[in-house]
């Protein structure tokens, strides 16, 4: 028997490809390969690290050289008032006492910008490329 001419036409085009079945398949497979896989265990060695070589406890008062700048830029290094034209060479002067210590910046909120980069430069000069900031207590 026929179909009428356009009712037959339109359901042919309203018919699509049902694709849940295969993308149910392709899950399945999915989990297969992640349960049937096996996993490498990584090799490692374990290090024991000798006595010896740890660190040795330091004096905290020589650990860092730390350099205070008061609210009226005054600079204070080891509890001492220093002048700005002499930081350097106290600088220098600790850094030969301990050549590791860092210099630790401890500018006060109200302190001036130029005293702190002038300081900073003074440790680079002399020979102290580990600065770093730290906020006063």
């Amino acid at each position: 028997m026929r179909r009428p001419f356009g009712r037959g036409r339109a359901e042919e085009e309203t018919e699509a490809i049902n694709l849940t079945p295969m993308l149910d398949v392709v899950f399945i497979m999915l989990i297969f390969f992640i349960v049937t896989a096996t996993f490498v265990k990584e090799v490692g060695l374990d290090v024991n690290q000798p006595e010896d070589d740890k660190p040795k406890t330091v004096d905290p008062d020589k650990k860092s050289i730390v350099v205070r700048i008061t609210n009226r830029d005054r600079i204070v290094i080891a509890s001492r008032d220093v002048d700005r034209r002499s930081v350097r060479a106290n600088i220098e002067r600790l850094h030969a006492e301990n050549p590791e210590a860092p210099v630790i910046i401890q500018p006060h909120p109200d302190s001036t910008t130029d005293v702190m980069i002038h300081i900073m430069d003074s440790a680079r000069q002399a020979g102290v490329y580990n600065v770093s900031l730290a906020q006063q207590n």
